[in-house]
């Protein structure tokens, strides 16, 4: 008798639900997608060009829709690397200086920031007096 073996991955956060033909959600939507995109190119570019170059035209069509699909690097799919991509290359700063900030520095700065509430505390203060003296200047004893 001959003994069978079943693989079992090591890591079960890589295994996928399957849904359909041992095909995941992701996969049928991107399949189907390009199915519903794919074929009906094929018959308006038949009309103009030969069938060979139609063909050839419905797989350029179809081909970001298959990659988006199966293309999974290190646990992320296509349109996420190509995200990153996109923020790397175009819009964050190509240029990204170093900027350390000084312990003391910030202490520094802290303390300027308390003294100038201070500052405005006490002047407050003196307003408020001056004002009461006025007050009570006005008063008939």
């Amino acid at each position: 008798m001959a003994a069978s073996y079943i693989s079992v991955p090591r890591d079960l956060t890589k295994v996928k639900s399957k849904v359909m033909f041992n095909l995941t959600k992701r996969q049928l939507i991107c399949f189907g997608m390009a199915a519903l995109i794919g074929v009906p190119s094929f018959f308006l570019l038949k009309t103009v060009v030969t069938v060979n170059t139609a063909v050839m035209g419905m797989m350029v069509i179809m081909m970001p829709f298959f990659f988006m699909a199966m293309y999974e690097r290190n646990g992320q799919t296509l349109e996420v690397i190509l995200n990153h991509m996109i923020q790397a290359l175009f819009i964050r700063p190509k240029i990204r200086p170093y900027r350390t900030d000084n312990y003391y520095a910030a202490l520094m700065r802290q303390a300027e920031a308390e003294r100038e509430v201070e500052k405005i505390v006490r002047l407050s203060q003196k307003e408020k007096s001056g004002q009461q003296k006025v007050h009570n200047a006005g008063r008939i004893k």
